[in-house]
């Protein structure tokens, strides 16, 4: 049932335009038939040396019509074909799209980037060739062969089941055949291909550290090797391939010598006229076009039915809660900043999640629990940071309050409005600062900007300045205009945060979410930029998310959350003179001076 997601909706939508590409692929193959049928016919008339022209004039002009129709019908079903799936296509990316763009939030955790390359750039083309490659060419071929057994056996209903059995060959025996030697190939070779993807796109955006490393030939070396065993794949199915054809031409060559004998047969049996005899053979070649091509059409289904499961793969597994669906992309960001307007609070009331608890009672029980009757209140200025190790919950608590995950217990309220309820304006109430901010190949200025595009050069300035970039910004030739290069690959790890941290403050949202920011700095550098960050955020609601307690006694609360639940809550103060776990940790964890 989930291919049919993929199929049915644009085959229902699109059938008349189906059946017209169809319609013109048998015309194209029953002109180009006709073609040779009336050249053969008129060379062996002209060969009789015929005592009029006129004996040939009808050959003569069925040649031309036949010639121009064939190069014409040819080009309609292509522009028609070629058209409608495009326009398929479109539709399909378009769906890709807002499938993806839910979960943009939680990319870096159900997604590697090689594997999102994959799907956009092979997975939707194959979908192209299902009804180019294989669907079209398949059905043609069908309508083509029955009604070719059929004409045949209006002269020799014994000859049409021998050529039955020849093109049976063809068109289903040999298919059959190939898909089943080349499937574990294919979908082998595919798989290799992915793989590639991802190991080139970790290459390119970890290009820093092979240099560093000195190990950038070892890279070099790996995926050569890699890319031998795909080209090894490719050749062993193209030795195949080469059987394969070499197999039906045999078949072509047996259909034509049977035709030959038999069109004689039929001449020396005074049944057809010894005109008809080069027509008949003739005809053969433009049928076996249509006839030939279909193995190659089947070997492809298993490459097809795998770049199914990857799209059908990437579905939103977590609905983005109660949008209204006469706008499903939620309030607009004025909607949401008059909610905001005056501060902002937070309110976590007995909230519980579970992954994959959205399909009924047999789902639920199946489910995980991610966090469970979890209470927090957060007022405007606040600054709370909440400590766990992987898995505790705390992702799961932010995409709550980002409105991108819905409760499946409880509720989560900014200023008593559901946060779920915010869609896409959310953006102008929570800004997010993560440990891998996605920084673009343009300038600085243009990285920084995108916290609010019609900013003026003043406010990005001070942005800049409270960012603590301007002794870097001055030090650069092109000050605010240099290019960042891919993921801002020409600047360090802590430089890098400083430029999304001027982003932040000029979207200028009453609360920001820090989501273990300071992960694979240096101790130096992170202390230094965890001071800028509370300095320049001074007066908005801080939710800090980490996995060590650095820097915690600047909050004014912070959560212990273990397996979904808060295990430990208060100021630094309070924990460290109530839970000796707590005092344990921070003396294992707090920056030596």
């Amino acid at each position: 049932m989930k291919q049919e997601q993929w199929f049915r909706p644009y085959v229902t939508a699109n059938f008349w335009r189906f059946l017209l590409i169809v319609i013109l692929g048998v015309l194209t193959i029953l002109s180009a038939s006709m073609l040779m049928f009336t050249s053969g016919y008129l060379i062996s008339k002209s060969a009789l040396r015929p005592e009029n022209i006129l004996m040939v004039y009808v050959p003569v002009v069925g040649v031309r019509t036949f010639g121009i129709s064939r190069a014409v019908v040819h080009y309609v079903e292509r522009l028609v074909g070629h058209d409608t799936i495009l326009r398929i296509l479109s539709k399909m990316r378009v769906r890709l799209y807002h499938l993806l763009e839910p979960q943009a939030l939680r990319f870096s955790t159900r997604f590697k980037t090689g594997d999102l390359l994959g799907v956009l750039a092979d997975d939707i083309e194959h979908l192209q060739d299902v009804y180019i490659r294989t669907v079209f060419p398949a059905i043609v071929a069908l309508v083509l062969y029955g009604g070719a057994i059929i004409a045949i056996g209006l002269f020799d209903p014994m000859f049409a089941l021998l050529m039955a059995a020849y093109v049976f060959l063809l068109l289903f025996i040999l298919p059959i055949a190939s898909l089943l030697i080349t499937k574990r190939k294919n979908l082998a070779m595919k798989k290799e291909r992915a793989a590639l993807y991802q190991k080139l796109t970790d290459a390119v955006l970890g290009m820093g550290e092979w240099f560093i490393s000195g190990r950038q030939q070892d890279f070099l070396t790996g995926y050569e090797q890699d890319e031998a065993s795909v080209d090894r794949t490719d050749r062993s199915l193209k030795r195949w391939g080469r059987v394969r054809g070499f197999i039906s031409q045999c078949v072509v060559a047996a259909v034509v010598l049977s035709m030959i004998v038999w069109s004689s047969q039929q001449y020396a049996d005074g049944r057809i006229d010894v005109t008809l005899i080069a027509a008949f053979v003739l005809v053969v070649f433009p049928l076996m076009d249509a006839f030939l091509p279909i193995s190659e059409a089947i070997e492809r289904i298993p490459q097809y039915e795998q770049s199914i499961q990857r799209l059908n793969a990437i579905k939103e597994e977590v609905p983005r809660a109660d949008v209204d669906r006469n706008n499903e992309h939620g309030m607009t960001r004025e909607e949401a900043s008059a909610i905001a307007k005056g501060g902002v609070h937070v309110d976590v009331n007995h909230v519980s999640f579970r992954y994959g608890g959205h399909g009924g009672v047999a789902s639920d029980q199946m489910a995980v629990s991610a966090v469970s009757e979890l209470s927090l209140s957060i007022n405007q200025g606040s600054k709370v940071a909440v400590i766990g190790r992987s898995g505790a919950g705390k992702s799961t608590l932010l995409g709550l309050i980002q409105g991108v995950l819905s409760p499946s217990k409880g509720r989560v309220t900014i200023n008593g409005t559901d946060a779920s309820l915010f869609g896409d304006g959310i953006a102008s109430v929570v800004s997010v600062l993560n440990q891998s901010p996605h920084l673009f190949d343009t300038t600085l200025a243009n990285n920084i900007r995108l916290g609010q595009l019609d900013a003026s050069d003043e406010a990005l300035r001070d942005a800049v300045q409270r960012a603590r970039l301007g002794d870097l910004v001055e030090s650069l030739p092109e000050g605010l205009e240099t290019r960042m290069q891919e993921t801002g690959q020409r600047f360090s790890g802590g430089e890098r945060q400083r430029v999304a941290l001027a982003r932040i403050l000029l979207q200028d949202t009453p609360v920001v979410i820090l989501d273990e920011p300071t992960v694979g700095l240096d101790p130096k550098t992170e202390r230094e930029l965890l001071s800028t960050m509370f300095t320049s955020l001074q007066g908005k609601t801080l939710i800090w998310v980490t996995h060590h307690l650095v820097g915690v006694e600047h909050m004014d609360e912070i959560v212990f959350m273990e397996e979904g639940r808060i295990v430990m809550r208060g100021t630094h103060a309070q924990l460290l003179e109530r839970y000796p776990r707590y005092r344990h940790l921070y003396e294992l964890d707090r920056p030596l001076v």
